[in-house]
């Protein structure tokens, strides 16, 4: 089985509608394409990568579906739907016919109300997911997590992954830890959520250390256990603190105290069976 980079971002500014990309973010400030990303993995051993959505439109995902289509790099994509709106089922029916078409992702860290999963407008398209065993990627910080485990327990069915651990407050040092790892355990309790180890260092001081990280990459493990982990590069956003190769170097380092088997799983065992890659 490939390794198999769970989380990166592909991106062009004259498509003009990532909101959040602007000039003062001066690393992430141009284009970046697979052809880039490709060197950069292949160095790091990593064969493949699901590509996610960096901005909440339906024009973006048909550029990352176009993208996906004739480059064996890619090996699904995390899209966006209005999944507030009417037709949304209609549009999951609709990439569900695109082999590489794997789920989708609301940017909740950026809606005004923390509690928008918890609207029952979303249960017409949360079913269409359901029934086409695709997959929902929360994008959340810790204020989020009880709304997201409630939701979780109404959609049982529903496989759904934590994007970046929930974005645990690291650089904040011990007052960062409460309540996340709480919330982070609550949540890990139900069998359907599955957990993204990445976006880590960018949460990080500046430069991070491995013994900065540890707590963290332990508490997400010991929670959802290997087999719902899945390492993620979260490239090129994580070329803001260290880079691809540096996190994916402090990851192996992490993952030798595991076993093989769940060594194999946090870099794209869990990845290739919840994705369904």
């Amino acid at each position: 089985m490939d390794t198999i980079d769970a989380h990166q971002h592909f991106w062009q500014l004259a498509r003009g509608d990532y909101g959040w990309l602007t000039p003062a973010l001066a690393p992430l400030y141009r284009d970046f394409s697979p052809g880039d990303l490709r060197p950069i993995a292949r160095a790091a051993g990593v064969a493949r990568g699901i590509v996610v959505q960096a901005a909440p439109t339906v024009a973006e995902t048909r550029y990352l579906l176009d993208l996906a289509r004739d480059d064996p790099s890619i090996a699904g994509v995390v899209g966006w739907v209005p999944l507030d709106e009417r037709d949304a089922p209609a549009l999951i029916a609709e990439w569900a016919g695109e082999p590489k078409f794997k789920g989708v992702r609301p940017m909740l860290q950026d809606l005004p109300d923390d509690d928008w999963i918890a609207r029952p407008a979303l249960d017409p398209a949360i079913g269409a997911l359901i029934e086409r065993g695709l997959v929902f990627d929360a994008l959340v910080f810790t204020r989020h997590l009880p709304y997201l485990t409630e939701f979780a327990r109404r959609h049982r069915r529903l496989r759904i992954v934590l994007d970046h651990g929930a974005k645990p407050p690291i650089a904040d040092g011990a007052a960062g830890w409460s309540p996340w790892a709480a919330r982070v355990a609550e949540l890990a309790a139900l069998p359907n959520v599955f957990c993204k180890i990445s976006g880590l260092v960018t949460e990080a001081a500046v430069p991070w250390t491995d013994s900065m990280l540890e707590p963290y990459l332990s508490h997400l493990i010991e929670q959802f256990g290997a087999a719902r982990s899945m390492w993620g590069s979260d490239w090129p956003v994580v070329d803001m603190n260290g880079g691809f190769a540096a996190w994916h170097a402090c990851a192996a380092r992490f993952a030798e105290r595991l076993q093989p088997g769940e060594r194999a799983a946090l870099f794209g065992g869990t990845a290739h069976a919840c994705y369904g890659i």
